[in-house]
């Protein structure tokens, strides 16, 4: 996307998707219309709510052993079957504050007018968001 002249982005991050999602239904009654929301990732890749789903009872990708176990088939031979693995959060020890982007995976972006940029800042803020 190539902004216009005199419009400015704004680049929020949030800790939850709910908070996220609060701060752009404001944004949006404030009548805020470019507005998305994003999961940033470390693999550069989407987990799938139907394979992590742990109230379904199939977080297929909770810890190494199940990730390679039988009934991945979604997740194929690929290699972020190997980064998911490998990463320090799959074992929980010495991960003390280990999360994805600083704790803060869900990106909410903001395209306005120069006049406008404070009060969206305001609304993100006040949500809890790191601008």
């Amino acid at each position: 996307m190539q902004l216009s002249p005199g419009e400015r982005s704004i680049l929020a991050y949030f800790p939850s998707s709910t908070k996220a999602r609060r701060a752009m239904e404001e944004l949006r009654s404030a009548g805020y219309d470019t507005v998305s929301l994003d999961r940033v990732s470390r693999f550069g890749v989407e987990d799938d709510a139907e394979i992590n789903n742990p109230i379904a009872g199939r977080a297929e990708t909770i810890t190494g052993l199940t990730l390679f176990s039988d009934g991945t088939d979604s997740l194929s031979n690929s290699e972020s079957r190997v980064l998911k693995a490998a990463d320090p959060s799959v074992s929980g020890m010495a991960a003390f504050d280990y999360g994805t982007a600083g704790g803060r995976a869900f990106l909410v972006t903001v395209v306005t007018s120069e006049d406008k940029v404070q009060g969206a800042v305001d609304i993100l803020e006040k949500h809890g968001a790191q601008v």
